[in-house]
């Protein structure tokens, strides 16, 4: 048994660490603010560029002149994953999850014949995949040095992305990131960017209004499409952002509630200790004045 000096150097070591995991809670709730507020802001604009798109294209169904990243390579044999995580860790599952469907994807394609390439935003999915698919991973972007993502970090991987599919090295992009819903609730999602995929219009939604567009609908797709695909890879970069401290501010908050707990016990079990040790030394005082 762990003598009474070891329990309070034990008990103390546990505090520390709860005050550790409070504080990274508080941190976590306050970053969590301005995260879930950016993250909330760049959707209208992600998805209005959606619809854009969307009508453009089916004014330009079946053009010769549509862009590839519209079209597609007529190929779906090679496929590129971009696996956007955190850099951190101490949020619970949230970088796991990602990981775990972007594996999943990974192996099913795998499974079918396809060859499958990497394409990793963040360390921490860069470090976990790299263990099962090190061939497969073809680049790795660091966002460690970033203080605030920008419109211009996502620009850097688009044109990445951009350069690799203009190459010939991919036919399907898909991105995997994770969609913040509450902070209890992150949503790990997989999302095509190449080729984009244009939603049809419901059955019961009426006839849609007919454009005119000048210049030619190609040629506007042609500009349109590499910013949308910017701007979706933004908008998964800030919707991971604000779900990573949604996960750290519940990670934590778990782990100080276990704290408490650990501390409650190894409290129990240091005063009947004290206790059993406090009643032995009395009998054994007792017990030699009655010998005297």
């Amino acid at each position: 048994m762990a003598s009474l000096k070891d329990m309070r150097v034990r008990i103390a070591s546990t505090k520390a660490t709860q005050k550790i995991t409070k504080a990274m809670q508080m941190v976590a709730a306050s970053k969590l603010r301005r995260a879930q507020t950016a993250a909330e802001a760049a959707r209208p604009y992600a998805e209005k560029m959606d619809a854009v798109i969307s009508n453009i294209a089916a004014a330009a169904a079946g053009s010769p002149g549509a862009p590839a990243l519209l079209g597609g390579t007529g190929r779906d044999q090679v496929h590129l994953l971009l696996v956007c995580t955190g850099e951190r860790g101490l949020c619970g599952a949230f970088n796991s999850a990602i990981v775990r469907l972007a594996r999943e994807r990974a192996l099913s394609l795998m499974n079918q014949g396809k060859e499958v390439k990497i394409f990793c935003v963040g360390r921490k999915g860069y470090d976990q995949l790299r263990r099962t698919f090190d061939r497969q991973i073809i680049d790795h972007v660091d966002l460690r040095g970033v203080r605030q993502l920008g419109f211009v970090n996502a620009e850097d991987v688009a044109k990445k992305v951009l350069a690799l599919f203009e190459a010939g090295e991919f036919d399907v992009c898909t991105l995997f990131y994770s969609r913040f819903k509450s902070v209890i609730a992150q949503i790990p999602t997989a999302q095509q960017v190449i080729p984009l995929v244009v939603e049809e219009p419901a059955a019961n939604a009426g006839p849609s209004t007919s454009y005119e567009y000048e210049p030619e609908e190609d040629e506007i797709l042609t500009r349109l499409l590499p910013r949308n695909l910017a701007v979706q890879i933004f908008r998964a970069l800030l919707e991971n952002n604000a779900s990573f401290y949604g996960a750290q501010m519940s990670a934590m908050d778990n782990a100080t509630r276990n704290a408490g707990e650990m501390i409650r016990k190894q409290t129990l079990v240091y005063n009947r200790t004290r206790q059993a040790q406090i009643t032995k030394e009395l009998i054994e005082i007792i017990s030699g004045a009655e010998a005297v």
